[in-house]
C-alpha cells in the first residue's frame, strides 16, 4: 500500500513539474532554437540570388520574436497573475520572473551568435561564388565614317562588309548558342588587350597578326615611335601592354560599353597549319618537351628514345591525332584552339572583324575609324623565321593531304563553329 501511495505521488510530482515546465517556455523560442541549423545548412548547401531577401526576412523575424519575449517578460513582473497560470503556481511568480530574466539574457546572446553565424555564411558564399559581371551591348558600336569619307567608295565598301561580318557572326550565335544571360566573367576578357588613350579592346587570336597587333597598340599608347622598333621577345614578353582583365569590375564594364572591340581571324586550317610550322617545325624549348614529348609518347608506333626525350620531330598527322582526341595526354593551347572559345564572339558584341586574308586593307581602315596618326600603317614584315614562306591556302591543302579524309571532316567538325561564324568556306569539296 505504501509503495502504491509513494508511486502515486511520485508521478503526481513529476506530472506537476511538467506542467510548471511548458508553462515557463516560449513556443516561438522553441522553435526558434530549432530551425537555424537547419535552415542554414539548406541555404549554404544551395546558395541562391534571394539570400539577401531571405536575410532580411530572417531580420525581421528575430526582431519580432525579441518583441514577443520582451512583451512576455514585461507580463510576467507584473503583480496581477497572469490568466493563464493556475493558482496553485502563483507562488512562484519571483522564481518564474528570474527564470525568464535568465532565459532572456541567453536569448539575446543565442540572437547574435545567429546573426553573426548568418553574416559569417553570407561573406563565405560572396567570397566562393564566380565573379560575374553583367554585359549589355556596346553603346558605340563601329564608329561611324567621317562626313568627308561618305562619297569615298573604298571607305563606304569596306563599312558594309564590317556590318555584313557583324550579322553574320550574330546569326550565328543566336542560331547556335544560348546566351541570352549574357554574363561575362573575367576569364572571358583575358585574352582582350587595352589601349586607353584610343579606347581601343584587341582580342589577341594568334596567328593572325596578332605580334604585328600588339605593336601597333604599343605606337598608340606612346610605348614607341615606329613598329619596326620593337623586337618580337618585348611584344610578347615585355608586358607593357595592360589586359582587360586585370581591371576592377568596374573598370571592365565601363571599357567593355564605351571602346571600340576588334578581333581579327584567319582560315581555321590555314591558322592550324601556321601553328604547327612555327612550334614543332622549328626549335622550340617550350612545345617540344611539353607537347612533342606527349604527343610522340601516345601515337607514335616504336619510337625512339631520342625522339621521346626532346619531343623534337613530331609530324602533322601526329599533331591531329591529339587535336581530335577526347583524352589528349596534354591540354589545349590558344594557338590552336577555337576563336570562338579564346574570344567569346557570341558574348561580346565586336565591333570590327578584321580578316587576316584581307590584313593590310582591314588594319588600315580600323585605324583611319579611331583617328590613328596618319603615318601609322599596319606593319607587313614578318618577324619569325622571316626567311620562311607564309603559310598560304597552297601550303595548308599539302599538310591535310597527309590525312585520310575521315581525319580531315573531323578536323572540319573540330572548327566548325569558326567556318560558320566568320564565313569561311568548305576547304575541301569532299567536306560536309
Amino acid at each position: 500500500m505504501r509503495l502504491t501511495c509513494m508511486f502515486s505521488f511520485i508521478l503526481l510530482f513529476g506530472a506537476v513539474g511538467l506542467v510548471v515546465f511548458i508553462h515557463l517556455q516560449d513556443p516561438e523560442e522553441i522553435v526558434h532554437q530549432q530551425t537555424p541549423g537547419i535552415k542554414y545548412n539548406m541555404g549554404f548547401q544551395q546558395p541562391k540570388k534571394q539570400d539577401c531577401v531571405s536575410s532580411n526576412n530572417q531580420d525581421r523575424k528575430l526582431r519580432k520574436n525579441t518583441a514577443d519575449r520582451a512583451a512576455t517578460v514585461k507580463q510576467s513582473n507584473s503583480l496581477e497573475p497572469s490568466e493563464s497560470v493556475p493558482t496553485k503556481l502563483q507562488s512562484t511568480d519571483r522564481r518564474q520572473s528570474s527564470i525568464m530574466f535568465a532565459m532572456k539574457d541567453q536569448q539575446k546572446g543565442e540572437e547574435i551568435n545567429s546573426i553573426k553565424l548568418h553574416k559569417r555564411r553570407r561573406r563565405f558564399i560572396i567570397k566562393k561564388s564566380p565573379i560575374l559581371i553583367s554585359m549589355n551591348s556596346s553603346i558605340l558600336n563601329l564608329p561611324t565614317l567621317k562626313y568627308e569619307d561618305r562619297n569615298n567608295s573604298k571607305w563606304k565598301s569596306l563599312y558594309e562588309i564590317q556590318g555584313e561580318r557583324k550579322r553574320i557572326m550574330r546569326e550565328t550565335c543566336s542560331k547556335y548558342k544560348s546566351n541570352n544571360r549574357r554574363i561575362i566573367t573575367p576569364y572571358h576578357v583575358s585574352r582582350i588587350f587595352v589601349e586607353d588613350k584610343y579606347r581601343v579592346l584587341y582580342c589577341e587570336v594568334p596567328k593572325a597578326g596578332c605580334s604585328n597587333w600588339k605593336r601597333v597598340l604599343m605606337v598608340l599608347n606612346g610605348l614607341a615611335s615606329s613598329t619596326k622598333d620593337i623586337q618580337h621577345n618585348t611584344v610578347h614578353y615585355g608586358n607593357y601592354l595592360k589586359r582587360l582583365d586585370g581591371f576592377d569590375h568596374k573598370g571592365i564594364y565601363h571599357r567593355l560599353s564605351t571602346y571600340t572591340k576588334m578581333l581579327f581571324i584567319r582560315e581555321p586550317f590555314e591558322k592550324l597549319v601556321s601553328a604547327f610550322r612555327d612550334k614543332f617545325e622549328h626549335p622550340n624549348n617550350y612545345y617540344h618537351p611539353v607537347f612533342g614529348k606527349a604527343i610522340i609518347a601516345r601515337y607514335r608506333v616504336n619510337a625512339t628514345k631520342e625522339a621521346l626525350r626532346t619531343g623534337s620531330g613530331v609530324k602533322f598527322k601526329e599533331f591531329i591525332q591529339y587535336l581530335l582526341d577526347v583524352h589528349r595526354p596534354v591540354g589545349m593551347d590558344i594557338h590552336w584552339d577555337h576563336v570562338n572559345r579564346l574570344c567569346s564572339p557570341c558574348l561580346i558584341d565586336y565591333d570590327f572583324v578584321g580578316k587576316f586574308e584581307s590584313m593590310e586593307e582591314d588594319a588600315n581602315f580600323f585605324l583611319h575609324l579611331i583617328g590613328a596618326p596618319q603615318n601609322l600603317t599596319f606593319p607587313k614584315f614578318k618577324d619569325r623565321h622571316s626567311n620562311e614562306e607564309r603559310t598560304t591556302t597552297k601550303i595548308t591543302q599539302q599538310y591535310f593531304a597527309q590525312l585520310s579524309p575521315s581525319q580531315r571532316q573531323q578536323s572540319y567538325d573540330f572548327y566548325y563553329m569558326d567556318y560558320l561564324m566568320f564565313n569561311y568556306s568548305k576547304p575541301f569539296e569532299d567536306l560536309y
